[in-house]
């Protein structure tokens, strides 16, 4: 499965607007990292990704948006997973991880 990463910052909620369609894998993680370090390497802001598109994620995925996060939380900001599906809640849930990031919705 392939991934499709939407981003534009919202100047208004002074924040990047992540929209991730299909599935944080072993196959697409790089594609993510390197497209949310560019971002967060411009301007250092949140990041609300919206999960609503996004199928499945895996360790590995996990793996970048804590590395990703760990970034952002040196300017003391935060990453914010809104409109996850539930076997994606499921995971975070599983794994403690939504102790740690903002999820939403």
């Amino acid at each position: 499965m392939s991934i499709i990463i939407n981003k534009n910052f919202d100047d208004n909620k002074d924040s990047w607007n992540i929209d991730v369609h299909g599935e944080i894998d072993i196959y697409t993680a790089n594609e993510l990292k390197d497209s949310l370090i560019e971002s967060v390497s411009s301007n250092t802001k949140d990041i609300i990704l919206n999960a609503s598109n996004l199928e499945y994620i895996d360790s590995t995925g996990l793996g970048v948006l804590i590395g990703i996060l760990k970034r952002l939380k040196i300017n003391e900001k935060d990453i914010y997973i809104i409109n996850a599906k539930q076997n994606v809640k499921k995971i975070f849930n599983i794994t403690g991880l939504d102790k740690i990031f903002k999820v939403e919705g």
